[in-house]
């Protein structure tokens, strides 16, 4: 069985491919967003490219979209605009891939979504992780879990069933991180790749 790597930039991974703006549709499963950073005076006509290739039916899902304070881009119009991605996975019953950067007590308020939400490459803390388990958010962990041991102690206590694993735009071998969070979790590693298909399955087929 292959490894899922639920986010990443690799072409023809297994998993859910990033697809960059602008770019053409792949033969492979992908996601497509507007990513914050590229929010330009542009967007609406962006935005509607990505309602175009996102009812492709190897687009998995919506995003990465989402809320970044890092950003010099007005707070309001990421609002806006993450919105706009939600109602539309909402319109077409597709999961939400989010990109959240000192944002998080504002995210919370968008969980009223009728759509999976899963927050991709999380580092936060515990009582992070607790209050977007409580909300129902689903927690995508990267190259930062294999190394970091408070990260390590939050997969340990996690539902496997919340979580999902992913190389995102590094060259880390997502098999590496299978094994590290198969022992944290004491489970075998056949089983680990198992649980997070099924969990992709999920996602997918929420309704």
């Amino acid at each position: 069985m292959d490894f899922l790597d639920f986010h990443h930039h690799k072409p023809s991974q297994p998993g859910i491919y990033n697809l960059n703006l602008n770019e053409e549709i792949p033969q492979w499963k992908f996601s497509a967003g507007l990513h914050p950073k590229d929010i330009t005076e542009n967007w609406k006509s962006d935005f509607e490219r990505i309602k175009n290739i996102s009812q492709s039916y190897n687009c998995l899902a919506i995003g990465e979209c989402g809320l970044d304070a890092m950003i010099p881009i007005d707070e309001s119009l990421q609002n806006e605009i993450f919105q706009h991605h939600i109602s539309w996975a909402e319109d077409i019953k597709k999961p939400v891939i989010v990109h959240c950067v000192r944002r998080f007590s504002q995210l919370l308020h968008y969980k009223r979504a009728k759509v999976p939400f899963i927050i991709h490459g999380f580092n936060k803390k515990e009582n992070v992780a607790k209050e977007l388990l409580q909300a129902g958010f689903f927690l995508s962990f990267g190259k930062a879990a294999s190394d970091h041991l408070s990260l390590q102690q939050i997969i340990k206590d996690f539902p496997v069933h919340k979580m999902f694993l992913e190389s995102d735009d590094t060259d880390f071998d997502i098999a590496e991180l299978y094994e590290k969070v198969s022992a944290i979790k004491s489970m075998s590693l056949e089983n680990l790749k198992m649980q997070m298909w099924e969990n992709l399955e999920n996602v997918i087929n929420y309704g």
